[in-house]
């Protein structure tokens, strides 16, 4: 299957134009339409959560060695 990717901004909602696409007049293709989203904004709220998760008194009390064996005990499927 043959996929087309491009960005463009969106002047007018009620209408999209897509220009110079690489399929010949009369091909049906199935169109996608997904927002773009800020990378750097998402990496910082991801960031932000891990800390918060960190900093929560449960976690503190697991060591490596209870990490260890919750890990093993999923390799081993229990």
């Amino acid at each position: 299957m043959e996929t087309y990717k491009t960005y463009i901004t969106i002047e007018n909602p009620e209408r999209v134009v897509l220009s110079n696409l690489p399929f010949q007049a009369g091909q049906r293709v199935e169109i996608i339409v997904l927002p773009e989203y800020d990378r750097v904004a998402i990496s910082q709220k991801l960031k932000a959560l891990f800390k918060k998760t960190q900093a929560l008194p449960e976690v503190n009390e697991i060591t490596d060695a209870d990490i260890e064996a919750e890990v093993n005990a999923y390799r081993n499927g229990q």
